[in-house]
This record gives C-alpha cells, structure tokens and sequence, in this order.
C-alpha cells in the first residue's frame, strides 16, 4: 500500500500549539505568561486551537496545504509530551469541538492535519501509572509498564531507577507495548481520533517501539479507518527499515536537514560530500516513500533554520530553495517564515509575532513564492532526481527533477563570489539552442550543445525551466 496520493503535493507548517495565538483567553490558566515572553520549559502563553482557527486566513494566504500539530491532549507541560488523557484535549487548548471546528474548517479549504502521537511513553498522571504509584505492587496496571521494583519514586530529583523511562527522565515512564492491554489501549487512541477527523499520525520517537509487528498493527488499525491517512515516523537516521508496508509513508528528514544547512553554511561540509549525501538520501527508499518523506529545516526539536544559519537571511533563502526543490513533502516550522530565530528548546518555541512590523516580509513572500510554485510544476512533486553537477572548490552544485516532458534544473552558488557553471543537460531532454527561464527571477539563457552556461551571484540559485 503506497503512502495517501496527497501527501506528495502538501506542503506542511508545524505548529507548536502554546506559541501560535492566544484566541481564547477564557482557557488561560491563572499564570499565564504575556504572549511573546521569554519561552521557558514550563510556562504557558495560551495559544490554542481556537488561536489556529483565527489565523486560518495566515496559512492560507501563505500557501499551505498541511498542518503538522505537536501534542494537543491533556498534560502538565507546554509541549505535552507527558500525556495524562489520551482521550481528552487539553483544556488549555480548547475541548473536543474546538477540535472537531478546526478540523472541518481545515478540510473546507483543502488542508489536512496530522496530529503528534506519543506511544513510547506517558505522563506521572496518567491513569495507570498513578494507579501503580498509589497501590505498588498491587495495582492491575503494574504490568503496563517496566517496573524494575517497589515503592516507585517517580517525583525525587534524579533519573528513573525504579522504571524504565524515555532518556530515564522520570516524568515519562516507558509504556510495556507487548502488554495486549495496553496495545488495545494505545491502538484504540489512534482509531479514535482518526474517527474525529485527523488525517493521519506523526510518531513520537517510534524507534523506542522496536517492534515491527506493533507498527504493522498500528498502521493496519489507522487505515482500516481512513486509507488516506498518513503515518509518519520521528526517526533521526536514515533507516530503510522504517518506511513501507509495515511501518511508515515517510519520516522526518533530519539527515536532509543537515546536508542543506551545511551547504549553505561558508563553513559547512565540503560539498561534494554534501551532494553524495543528496544522492543517497534521494534513493535510499522507494520512489513512492521518498516522495512522502517529510523535510524540514527546523522543529521544536532543533535550532530554528535562521539561527543555524548565523542570522544570515541570504543563506536561509538558499536553504528553502533547496528544500522545496528536494523530493519529499517540504515543511515549515512556525515562524521560521517570517524569520523567528532561536537556539535549542526552549528557545526555539517562542511566541509567534503577530506585530507586522516584526516580520521580516521579504522573506515570507520568497518561501510564499516558493510555495506557489513547488504546487504550479509536477516535476518539483513528482519528479524524478537526477545528479547533474558538484563542484567542491566553488561551492556551487545542480540537480534536476524531471517528470513526463518536464524538467527543472536546480542550481545553487553557495560560495561568497560570483561564479560560473557549466551544467550538461542532455539527459534531461534539452536540446541546441532551447531558451530557459528561471522560475524565481527573471534571467534566461539558452542551451548551447548539451550544456548550459549560467552565471549566479554568490549565495544564491535558481530553478530553470
């Protein structure tokens, strides 16, 4: 079963959602930060859903078409990775018909929304493990997790020895997935809210599950409900194993991630170790599952793009330039559109600006242009990746997509001086003498032979048509 046909033509935006927008301050706890604070690990800022559905009109303008939510259900934190009630939206965050409003509105305009899943492990307060803290060794649920011996301290400082828990962190004991109990419970959370709307899943650290027969029920339950849904996995390597049948339509792209930020950083790798990582990245899954993979520049797991790239706005175009061009479904995490920067979390979860004069628009409008045209040209969705050029000394290379009769060459100078390329084209169906034009700006040069001269400004590329 092939990935949902959809999904190679989204483009994504991730939302975190405490910092987009506060649109109700009805469901703000007592201490709520001011909105734009100083983003901590533990302070709230009220964004909620009712704040995404305000800002809908923002996201259609920009040009999306996917919506990435990280964790929407009930927990203690901000990011709401330690889950109380699987079942239960976080009333900081709104309630079931928030959820179900921007849903539909969201598939009114042709959006989908996927939403962040977290099976590996739990909160302290969730059910089960509360009911283990308060009757130890009697409680039915002690088997729904590793318990390595009794009383449980799950609250003094320190790592977890009494359980097993993600990274030993005791606010995240480690589910017991071969337990059937709490296989049934887990995959009846994914069913539900698949049954409410979402449009597929994004797994939370998947790997920690390492077991195949665990995801290939998973997938079988999620699709059993709606064929279209899309599965994808957090997994930080390039591991073939993930991806097909049995697990997931796509993973997170951080390899990719890596490889474009280098590029485009003067310092970087050297780039022809940079383009063979293109290549293999490119060809390491099947066609169909490359063109699901999910490729970001940043997340609420890493550095915001602008800040990897030392705040230069010239080197972050570059590196959107790049991802929109790369096979796979291009993704944007909030903010970095407008040129929010910000190092590790909690940095890079700051309040989103709503103040225009804050925004950087020159920036927007380029990854909005970018948006519009990764949608208006098949080759840049569905086409097939070709080498065409690396050159390590000048820093500069060229790749193209080509789909049916349409070619897009994609060429980029990521040194800090002018150069000239040389790129043969012959194997991708441009003839003598053929007039090309760039899709982002207005040069054009023509084919001469089987090759095409360009000439590009430092830090910068286009795409060619």
């Amino acid at each position: 079963m092939a990935p949902p046909e959809w999904v190679s033509g989204s483009i994504f935006y991730q939302i975190f959602p405490d910092r987009f927008e506060n649109g109700d301050t009805t469901n703000d706890p007592v201490n709520v930060q001011p909105w734009g604070s100083k983003p901590t690990s533990w302070g709230f800022q009220g964004g909620d859903l009712q704040g995404i559905y305000n800002r809908f009109d923002y996201l259609l303008d920009l040009g999306i078409n996917a919506i990435y939510l990280n964790p929407i259900f009930l927990s203690t934190s901000n990011h709401r990775y330690n889950t109380t009630d699987y079942y239960k939206i976080d009333p900081r965050l709104g309630d079931i018909s928030d959820f179900k409003k921007l849903i539909d509105h969201a598939h009114r305009h042709g959006v989908r929304v996927i939403l962040d899943g977290v099976f590996n492990h739990c909160g302290r307060s969730f059910f089960a493990f509360a009911d283990v803290l308060e009757n130890r060794e009697h409680s039915p649920y002690r088997d729904w997790f590793h318990i390595l011996r009794f009383p449980v301290d799950a609250f003094s400082l320190g790592d977890a020895k009494d359980y097993l828990a993600w990274w030993r962190i005791k606010s995240l004991p480690k589910f017991n997935t071969s337990n059937p109990d709490v296989r049934r419970y887990l995959f009846g959370v994914a069913r539900y809210w698949i049954e409410q709307g979402a449009d597929g899943w994004r797994l939370d650290v998947p790997n920690e599950i390492d077991d195949d027969e665990f995801w290939a029920e998973f997938r079988h339950v999620v699709t059993s409900i709606n064929r279209e849904a899309y599965l994808l996995g957090e997994i930080w390597k390039p591991e073939p194993r993930w991806v097909g049948e049995q697990h997931f339509d796509g993973l997170m792209n951080y390899p990719l991630r890596e490889c474009i930020l280098n590029i485009v950083d003067p310092g970087g790798l050297d780039i022809a170790h940079c383009m063979t990582m293109l290549d293999t990245v490119s060809h390491l899954y099947p066609a169909q599952y490359t063109k699901a993979m999910y490729n970001l520049l940043g997340s609420h797991d890493t550095e915001r793009a602008l800040f990897i790239c030392s705040e230069d706005k010239l080197s972050l175009k570059l590196a959107y330039l790049l991802l929109f061009a790369y096979p796979g479904v291009p993704a944007i995490y909030y903010g970095d559109e407008i040129g929010l920067s910000g190092g590790r979390d909690p940095e890079c979860r700051a309040a989103f600006p709503w103040d225009e004069t804050e925004w950087d628009h020159s920036l927007r409008d380029y990854v909005k242009n970018l948006i519009l045209h990764r949608k208006r040209l098949p080759a840049l969705r569905r086409g097939e990746y070709r080498h065409i050029l690396s050159d390590h000394i000048g820093r500069c290379l060229a790749f193209a997509r080509v789909f049916a009769d349409q070619s897009i060459l994609i060429a980029i100078n990521a040194s800090n001086v002018r150069r000239d390329m040389v790129l043969p084209v012959a194997d991708i169906g441009w003839s003598d003498g053929q007039i090309l034009r760039d899709v982002l700006g207005a040069e054009e040069c023509r084919v001469n032979g089987d090759a095409v001269l360009i000439n590009l400004p430092p830090m910068s590329g286009v795409w060619l048509a």
